[in-house]
């Protein structure tokens, strides 16, 4: 199925872009999530080592999870002007 998907995107210029747009946003979308599920983890594995850094390392978690958001923000915006 996933074949005869691709085949027809691929005899039309323009369905094969608006496919790898909508392959990048979705790869785009999976990474931000382990990206900011990684962060997450790493955040809490600090606070219960050092709970006295609760402060700082929340600051810099939501600093972290807040740029790769941006990133990906980025990614979706761009791949969404190749659909049109």
């Amino acid at each position: 199925m996933l074949l005869s998907i691709l085949l027809q995107a691929a005899t039309t210029g323009a369905g094969l872009a608006k496919l790898g747009a909508g392959l990048g946003a979705g790869l785009t979308v999976i990474g931000a999530g382990l990206g900011i599920g990684k962060i997450g983890q790493s955040a809490m594995d600090g606070i219960a080592r050092q709970p006295e850094a609760t402060g700082d390392i929340r600051m810099n978690m939501i600093i972290a999870a807040a740029l790769v958001e941006g990133v990906a923000l980025f990614s979706v915006v761009v791949c969404g002007f190749l659909i049109e």
